[in-house]
């Protein structure tokens, strides 16, 4: 260990901050995480059947994605890319089962960011394969319990210390709607049951359209407990609907308290809040009460980011962001800390101060696998390249499982131009993106991508 550095009792290693460093050098840095948000559900993007005024809070002072991603609409998959910066693949975690790769934990944002200065910590939600909190570098200041992240989390904005610090606040809101859709109890209370003409109306994308991939059909026949929306009445998905809007402004007013407690702290003038979901859900669109699926509903998820000094919100509506890859560039970025080497994120820094960046993507990759075994050819990959205009989807197996949709023009992704044979340029051009993208970051599912016909 070096003469800079000294360890705590709870066997963390810290590093002082460099000689005429100060915190304004280094921001405090909160992360924000909601479970399961699809990027439409804030009022903040206009959404008119729920209220989101914690959400919009951030919002109002800071910049909106609104063309942000996720990794993998699963739950560890997507967080193991948000402490390793990595596509899940990469990291591992291929599923809710699979451990995350041990040697990748010296990298991992916490540790990061404790060589960098830092004290790190975690309130809420962990649900990373194969590690403790403590081995990415943050300390655990309570369980999953929404209600509790932000009690313990003002509490530690309010702790005198010497460090900038991080704090990830992780909640699980709305994710309790699985509960809903299986009749279970949920766990942090109940979601009062509304007349019908108090419930949302079904979505303009509700219908299964044509040339829609069978194996998402097949998969809720087999996943009933999962699934179990076959028989579903219209009004029954309103009632659903409902209740997920509900959830996620739940999840909300707990982010007010948080908000609250940064702002009691004194602190909030020197923090940057990033804020953003691990995946969406389908909420009825195109039939689907679930993630796994490749539609926008489960793979679009809301990212904003708020910096001290930052005044007017702003939405960035034009490049794409991966918000898995892109967290951990942009946390060292502001923390001034030396990011890990291959990486394939960015820093949303620029973009959030209004900069024009040289250069930046223009495609963003995410990736599944449809939970009902292997298939001819092993797991059961899916895969989806979303560019400027379009998005091309793949799925391992059944029918009509390559979609091609104008992401511009149908935003409710009705029309699979892979149908049609005037778009086969493009739809040959997808391809071969998606292929050189997997052949390139060592993807197991590059295999499921169409070879030149």
């Amino acid at each position: 260990m070096s003469n800079s550095e000294r360890r705590t009792d709870s066997g963390f290693c810290y590093r002082d901050l460099p000689k005429g460093t100060t915190l304004a050098d280094q921001p405090n840095i909160l992360f924000i995480c909601t479970d399961q948000q699809y990027a439409g559900a804030m009022s903040c993007a206009g959404n008119s059947d729920l209220s989101t005024p914690g959400m919009d809070r951030i919002a109002e002072a800071g910049t909106r994605f609104e063309r942000a991603y996720c990794t993998h609409p699963l739950c560890c998959p997507a967080r193991s890319s948000f402490v390793t910066g990595l596509m899940p693949h990469r990291s591992g975690v291929l599923g809710n089962g699979t451990p995350i790769h041990q040697e990748l934990l010296p990298h991992t944002i916490g540790n990061v960011l404790r060589k960098a200065g830092y004290d790190a910590a975690l309130a809420g939600k962990w649900h990373v394969p194969g590690c403790k909190p403590t081995d990415c570098g943050l300390e655990e200041l309570c369980p999953t319990n929404d209600a509790l992240v932000p009690e313990v989390s003002t509490d530690y904005f309010k702790t005198d210390r010497e460090k900038p610090f991080f704090l990830f606040a992780s909640f699980i809101n709305p994710h309790d709607i699985c509960q809903v859709a299986r009749n279970q109890d949920l766990p942090q209370g109940p979601v009062s049951s509304v007349p019908l003409d108090q419930c949302p109306g079904l979505p303009e994308n509700f219908a299964i359209p044509p040339y829609a991939p069978d194996a998402l059909q097949y998969l809720r026949r087999v996943a009933p407990r999962i699934y179990p929306t076959l028989d579903w009445t219209d009004d029954q998905w309103r009632h659903f609907r409902h209740a997920y809007f509900r959830l996620v402004e739940k999840v909300d007013s707990e982010i007010v308290r948080l908000l609250d407690g940064l702002e009691a702290s004194g602190k909030a003038d020197n923090t940057v809040v990033i804020f953003t979901s691990d995946h969406g859900d389908g909420h009825g669109a195109h039939h689907w009460n679930q993630k796994t699926a490749l539609w926008e509903e489960e793979i679009r998820i809301p990212m904003i980011i708020s910096e001290p000094g930052q005044t007017g919100g702003r939405v960035e509506n034009g490049r794409l962001v991966s918000n898995g890859l892109d967290l951990l560039p942009t946390v060292c970025d502001y923390a001034s800390a030396d990011c890990p080497e291959g990486l394939d994120g960015l820093s949303l820094r620029p973009l959030v101060r209004g900069d024009e960046p040289d250069t930046w993507r223009n495609e963003v990759v995410v990736e599944t696998q449809i939970n009902f075994g292997d298939g001819p050819g092993g797991p059961s990959y899916a895969r989806a390249l979303v560019t400027e205009q379009y998005k091309y989807s793949v799925y391992l197996m059944g029918r009509n499982r390559e979609q091609l949709v104008d992401i511009v023009e149908d935003a409710g992704e009705m029309v699979n131009l892979a149908a049609e044979s005037r778009h086969q340029d493009t739809l040959q051009s997808c391809r071969d993106r998606l292929r050189a993208w997997g052949e390139s970051t060592g993807d197991p599912g590059v295999g499921i991508v169409p070879s030149q016909d």
